[in-house]
């Protein structure tokens, strides 16, 4: 029994063994790239357009709300200067009248959020899909065995990047119609996150007589 043990255990470590010797020569053969996803998506001349599309959405809507928000610091001043003119009751009706207004605007803010994220989603997928379709395109024609997102990678050689390949060989195929931004836009780095409002709630009204 004992025997049988040891000789298990022989076999073992010598297919072990095997495996080390015989992995690396074999990893050594295969062939890598790695690819920034997100830099392919956004220089194709698809990306820049749905950048240039995104930022007109962005500055719209951002001024919408700078406008509204302008509004309300203006409206939330005047009431601190009223405190002491206004009844009670009024004073409180118009405090809480900016507080609603105020929660109104909150509530844009975040349908914006979520109205510019979608916009982006809607613009931005189906240029992803061409890409990675035109990654494997560069895989199988170049015998890659593994294309890796750039980001994902500590380290990797340069000319193992396929990144300017991929979108030079993106914009060779682009299939938009001329006449419609055929050329190449300029580049605009994607849109800031919108600005929340941030002016604080007015101070709580006092009872008239105070000082």
């Amino acid at each position: 029994m004992h025997r049988t043990r040891s000789l298990r255990l022989f076999f073992v470590l010598l297919s072990t063994a095997l495996v080390l010797l015989v992995a690396p020569a074999a990893f050594a053969q295969m062939k890598f790239a790695v690819v920034d996803v997100q830099r392919a998506v956004m220089e194709t001349e698809d990306g820049l357009r749905a950048q240039a599309t995104l930022k007109k959405l962005f500055d719209k809507r951002q001024k919408e709300l700078d406008t509204r928000q302008e509004r309300l610091q203006r409206e939330r001043d005047d009431i601190e200067k009223q405190q002491r003119v206004l009844s009670r009751d009024a004073l409180q009706r118009r405090t809480e009248e900016w507080q609603r207004q105020m929660m109104e605007l909150q509530g844009v803010f975040v349908e914006f959020n979520k109205e510019l994220q979608k916009k982006q989603s809607e613009l931005t997928q189906p240029i992803l899909n061409r890409v990675l379709s035109v990654v494997r395109q560069i895989a199988s024609q170049d015998g890659y065995d593994g294309v890796f997102d750039r980001n994902s990678v500590p380290y990797i050689r340069s000319d193992l990047d396929i990144t300017d390949r991929v979108i030079q060989k993106y914009n060779a195929t682009s299939t938009t119609p001329a006449g419609e931004g055929s050329a190449t836009p300029p580049t605009a780095p994607p849109p800031a996150p919108p600005r929340a409002p941030a002016a604080p709630p007015p101070a709580a009204p006092r009872p008239a007589g105070a000082p």
